[in-house]
């Protein structure tokens, strides 16, 4: 810490217990500190300190953030548009988002058999199962893929 006044130790013990609790963002850091004009420099300072330190970091977030949020069984579009609003960088987005083949597929299944007990009758509750699943953040092509729709006769 090159600065030693008070408005920077006390942006810096805010910083750390803010990720104490949980991994955050640059973006989100800076957005939770101090912005007065006469503090901007020390939470400027306070972030790139905190990053060479290796105590934020935004592609460790990126990891634990899309880990938790498959756990949770939201899809990649849901993801992407989280970590987008949070500033995490496309590069980031696309390498935590690209698992392999077909483990999307994989979370659709199982959110789509907790939800529903049957394959889709007809294209009316085909249509409702896929406008839950894409609100969950899963395409139409993974949808396609996973849930098929018998037609009445």
């Amino acid at each position: 810490m090159e600065q030693d006044n008070s408005s920077y130790q006390e942006i810096w013990n805010r910083a750390l217990k803010l990720l104490s609790r949980r991994e955050h963002t640059e973006l989100e850091l800076r957005n939770k500190l101090p912005r007065g004009e006469e503090e901007a420099d020390a939470v400027l300072e306070v972030v790139e300190n905190l990053k060479r330190e290796d105590y934020l970091s935004d592609e460790r977030f990126a990891e634990v953030y899309v880990r938790s949020r498959m756990e949770r069984g939201d899809g990649p579009v849901k993801i992407r548009h989280a970590l987008k609003n949070r500033g995490v960088s496309g590069a980031l987005i696309e390498r935590y988002l690209d698992p392999a083949d077909g483990v999307w597929e994989t979370i659709l299944g199982e959110v789509w058999a907790r939800k529903f007990d049957a394959a889709p009758a007809n294209y009316k509750e085909w249509a409702k199962q896929a406008r839950f699943l894409q609100s969950r953040g899963f395409t139409t092509e993974q949808i396609k893929k996973v849930v098929s729709h018998k037609e009445s006769a």
